[in-house]
C-alpha cells in the first residue's frame, strides 16, 4: 500500500511539473531605472572660470545665465568710469599745484589755496585707487560666480530628495513630538 501511495504522489508531482512546464511561458522582468543618470563633467566649473577670466561675462554665457552678463559689465564699467573720472580730476589738481609752484597763475583753481589743492589731490588719488580695487573685486567676483554656478548646475535636485517636518506620538507619554526627517526615495 505504501508503494502505491508513493507512486501516486510521485506521479502527481511529476505530472504537474511536466504539465506546468509545457504551458508555462517564460517572461523576463524588466526593471526600469527611475533615477536619471546625469553625466557630471568635473571640468565644467574650471571651464566657466577660465572663460570668465578671459572675457568677463563669458563664463555666465557658458552657464546659460545670460541675465548676469549686464550686471557684470555694469559693475566693472561703473568702477572703471569712477577710476577715469577720479584720475582726470587728480591730474587737474596736481597740474594746477605744479603750475602754482612754478609761478603761473591758474584761472580754473585760482580761488583755492595750496593746502586745498593738496587735499584735492589726495582725495581724488584715494578715490582712484579705491575704484581700481572695486573693479578688481568685481572681476574676481565674476570668475567666482561663474565657477560656483557651473558647479551647482550639476547638483542633483529632484523630487526624490526632500526635507519634511514630521509630527509623531511619543510611545511612552503619548504626547506629540515634532521632528525633521531627511527622505530619499529610490
Amino acid at each position: 500500500m505504501r508503494k502505491i501511495v508513493f507512486i501516486f504522489i510521485l506521479f502527481i508531482t511529476l505530472g504537474n511539473t511536466t504539465v506546468f512546464s509545457q504551458t508555462k511561458t517564460e517572461t523576463a522582468l524588466v526593471v526600469k531605472d527611475t533615477l536619471k543618470s546625469i553625466d557630471i563633467d568635473p571640468l565644467t566649473p574650471a571651464k566657466a572660470a577660465f572663460y570668465s577670466a578671459i572675457l568677463p561675462g563669458l563664463g555666465q554665457a557658458y552657464n546659460k545665465k545670460y541675465w548676469k552678463i549686464p550686471l557684470v559689465y555694469g559693475a566693472i564699467g561703473t568702477s572703471l568710469y569712477f577710476y577715469a573720472d577720479s584720475n582726470k580730476k587728480y591730474n587737474q589738481y596736481r597740474d594746477a599745484y605744479k603750475r602754482r609752484l612754478e609761478g603761473y597763475s591758474d584761472d580754473k583753481f585760482s580761488y583755492l589755496d595750496d593746502s586745498r589743492l593738496i587735499a584735492g589731490q589726495k582725495f581724488y588719488q584715494r578715490n582712484r585707487d579705491l575704484s581700481v580695487l572695486v573693479a578688481l573685486a568685481f572681476y574676481v567676483l565674476n570668475i567666482v560666480d561663474a565657477n560656483v554656478d557651473a558647479a551647482l548646475i550639476q547638483f542633483n535636485v529632484n523630487e526624490n530628495l526632500s526635507v519634511r517636518p514630521t509630527v509623531y506620538p511619543n510611545d511612552v507619554t503619548f504626547k506629540t513630538n515634532v521632528g525633521l526627517t531627511l527622505n530619499y526615495n529610490f
